[in-house]
C-alpha cells in the first residue's frame, strides 16, 4: 500500500510540474487593456480581464503597463474567456509577483469591473 501510494505521488508531482515550462513574452503592449504575447511559434491578441480605464487616463495606464513589463519580459497567462476571437486573461510577470490589472486598479486608473 507505501509503495502504491509512493508511486501515485510521483505520478501526480511529475503531471503537475511539467520538467520544461515555456512562457510567453510581452511582444507590443497595444493599449491599457490590449497587449500581443508570443511564444516559440505564434503571437496572441490578449484582452486584460476584468479592466475598463477612462480614456482621461490610457496614455498613463498604458506607459505603467510598458514600463512594469517591457518588451520582451516573460509572462504567465491565465485565461478567462474569449471575446471578439481576442483572449481574455490576466497576465502575470513569471515570477507571478504582479498582475497588470492589480497594477492598474493600485495606482487608480481602473476600476474592476468584474467580481473577483
Amino acid at each position: 500500500m507505501k509503495k502504491l501510494s509512493k508511486i501515485l505521488i510521483i505520478i501526480c508531482l511529475i503531471s503537475l510540474n511539467p520538467m520544461s515550462v515555456k512562457s510567453a513574452e510581452i511582444l507590443q503592449i497595444k493599449s491599457s487593456n490590449t497587449i500581443l504575447v508570443g511564444d516559440q511559434n505564434r503571437n496572441l491578441t490578449v484582452g486584460l480581464f476584468c479592466v475598463d480605464v477612462n480614456e482621461n487616463d490610457e496614455l498613463e495606464a498604458t506607459n505603467l503597463l510598458k514600463r512594469e513589463f517591457p518588451r520582451g519580459s516573460k509572462v504567465k497567462i491565465k485565461p478567462f474567456g474569449f471575446k471578439e476571437n481576442i483572449l481574455l486573461a490576466k497576465v502575470f510577470n513569471i515570477k507571478g509577483t504582479k498582475e497588470m490589472t492589480e497594477l492598474l486598479v493600485a495606482k487608480h486608473l481602473t476600476g474592476e469591473i468584474c467580481p473577483s
